[in-house]
């Protein structure tokens, strides 16, 4: 079998738009010449590798697993390239990080600040996704290091420990359960809620706990982040569910309570996953050291980023 460095880009974009036509666009490529190397690729594995409809293309098995070995593949060669840069003309590179929401809106601003200080020539490619999947992403070489809060498997993974945070409940001044000190998720659900954006990964998660419960979440409103949420539900609009560590900041200075879920999914220990601690280039193990040494700093009670 015999395939190059822009079949397997072609492939990965094709996944990604789940379209030949932009993914031949994003690869800088005619459409003819896209689908010639594709067909091309079909008849040396002998095997499809996608399916095609009127909406587009979606990935076959056999596509699926060369998409996956490809994103690896081209991974590799990005580490390559970004050590090779560490060496030539020193500490240079994109470090690609995926986190859960608490994490990339509570923890990471002031170690990034303080890294990218340290690192000028360093870029962060930071998104925001559900732990399931920044485990995929990690697996897939999309991403360096991940970040996730729920009780997930890491497959063969590396893994650290990181923070530690809670899911609490937080309403207006004098609500009648927060008057309760702690109640179960299940009953909150009575209650219209102040909710986060569609794409914040503490969206999909709360939805995806309401499905098990076979429950609705009645959002009156969505906010951008922590803080508006807070107001939100200081100005009586709602209810809502955020991590502990946001809500004991702006409950110092908003009208607002504070309850523990009693649920046991509240209750979350952060974990940075790697594919391989001594696989990851210099700028990225720099980060994990960066971030691990902030976790021990936060455990023993000095400010975060110093």
């Amino acid at each position: 079998m015999r395939f190059d460095l822009v079949d397997l880009r072609l492939m990965v974009r094709v996944a990604e738009a789940n379209s030949l036509t932009r993914g031949a666009e994003a690869s800088n490529i005619s459409l003819p010449a896209a689908s010639a190397r594709v067909k091309n690729l079909e008849e040396n594995i002998g095997a499809k590798l996608l399916y095609r409809t009127s909406q587009g293309v979606t990935l076959t098995p056999p596509g699926q697993a060369f998409v996956q070995h490809a994103r690896a593949v081209l991974d590799q060669i990005e580490h390559l390239r970004s050590d090779l840069q560490e060496y030539t003309t020193g500490l240079k590179g994109q470090v690609r990080v995926f986190a859960n929401t608490t994490s990339l809106g509570e923890y990471l601003p002031p170690v990034l600040r303080t890294y990218l200080q340290a690192h000028p020539d360093a870029n962060i490619d930071l998104r925001e996704r559900l732990s399931h999947d920044i485990i995929r992403a990690v697996v897939d070489g999309q991403a360096d290091i991940g970040i996730v809060a729920e009780r997930v498997e890491t497959e063969a993974l590396d893994t650290i420990p990181y923070r530690r945070d809670a899911l609490v409940l937080v309403t207006p001044r004098g609500h009648e359960l927060a008057a309760q000190g702690r109640v179960a998720f299940a009953s909150t659900l009575g209650y219209e809620h102040v909710g986060l954006a569609e794409t914040s990964a503490l969206h999909g998660f709360l939805h995806r706990i309401c499905d098990t419960l076979h429950q609705p979440l009645r959002l009156r409103i969505r906010v951008g982040n922590f803080e508006a949420a807070c107001r939100m539900i200081e100005a009586g609009v709602g209810i809502g569910v955020l991590p502990e560590s946001a809500s004991r900041r702006h409950a110092q200075s908003m009208a607002i309570d504070i309850a523990a879920l009693t649920d046991p999914w509240a209750v979350r220990q952060m974990q940075i996953c790697v594919r391989s601690l001594e696989g990851l280039p210099m700028l990225a193990r720099t980060l994990v050291d960066l971030l691990v040494e902030d976790a021990a700093r936060a455990e023993s009670g000095k400010p975060a980023g110093q």
